[in-house]
């Protein structure tokens, strides 16, 4: 196989992180309405993320918020967004750049994206994997949304992800959604 030059890879990941920002981007200017709820997973390690110390000692690598109910203040940048949340019942504001993303789920209409490790946040491959490469970066919304339904319970509070489901787990690539 010959060397990709142009990055598809970083490219792909690159426009999935844009839904996620285009999103969060609707709701911070319209609200949610309807069934829609987001699930953000993101890597407490990654560079550029902020959030209380309490928070990072207790999820040392990944947090899962729910922005449903209990959620203020929605910022939305280029680069990342900050929110205050209700944890535990005390209110707390944290930045997270779209960089430290993992998961990103709306379980409301059965959407979700699954993002690898990217190398500002934390090292290894950027981007969606091929058909040759097993560890995926998009799963298919069905198993995204039971992947994020087994990992927090809803709830208005946001709560941490368990252990990430297996990256083979339920994956499909971008070829079972081209045109033939």
């Amino acid at each position: 196989m010959s060397k990709d030059y142009i990055g598809y890879d970083e490219l792909v990941d690159h426009a999935l992180r844009g839904v996620v920002r285009e999103a969060l981007t609707r709701i911070a200017d319209e609200g949610l309405v309807g069934g829609h709820q987001f699930y953000v997973t993101f890597r407490t390690d990654s560079p550029g993320v902020d959030i209380p110390e309490y928070l990072r000692d207790r999820y040392p690598d990944e947090l899962t918020i729910v922005l449903q109910h209990q959620f203020w203040g929605l910022k939305v940048t280029e680069t990342g967004f900050s929110v205050s949340l209700s944890f535990n019942k005390a209110p707390e504001h944290i930045s997270v750049p779209f960089a430290a993303l993992t998961r990103f789920a709306d379980p409301g209409v059965k959407f979700g994206l699954q993002f690898q490790a990217s190398d500002e946040a934390g090292g290894g491959k950027a981007g969606v994997a091929s058909p040759a490469d097993p560890p995926a970066a998009v799963k298919t919304a069905a198993a995204q949304a039971q992947d994020t339904e087994a990992a927090t319970e809803p709830e208005a509070e946001p709560t941490a992800s368990e252990e990430p489901a297996a990256a083979t787990d339920k994956v499909v690539t971008l070829d079972a959604f081209r045109k033939k």
